[in-house]
């Protein structure tokens, strides 16, 4: 992995634990949809990740993770179709998608960093 892909994907580490310490104690969606503070803290930080894995596909092509298009489409609804955001579908990447997404990029900076 070159440097910029340490860098990218140690945001996406980054992101992800953010991600996980805001929705810690949170216990459902309902509880998620109310909390208007975790919910812009969580889209910030998916933002956040879907720019790196743009970025990883831009200079790395041959690393990007195998779901980088849906990523970077997140990242692109989250941006710029703020106001047409589905909390179910957030709340689900959250719980099912991230947990896989932060052992892939555990593993590839293990890898290159030892």
């Amino acid at each position: 992995m070159t440097e910029p892909g340490n860098k990218y994907w140690s945001d996406v580490l980054s992101a992800i634990t953010e991600i996980d310490e805001f929705v810690s104690g949170i216990a459902s969606l309902n509880e998620y949809v109310r909390d208007v503070r975790t919910k812009r803290a969580v889209e910030r930080n998916l933002s956040i990740i879907g720019e790196a894995m743009g970025q990883i596909r831009k200079l790395i092509p041959g690393e990007a993770f195998p779901d980088a298009n849906a990523i970077v489409g997140m990242r692109n609804r989250l941006i710029h179709a703020y106001d047409n955001v589905d909390d179910r579908i957030v709340w689900e990447v959250i719980r099912k998608d991230l947990p896989k997404l932060k052992a892939e990029a555990e593993r590839r900076l293990r890898d290159r960093l030892g």
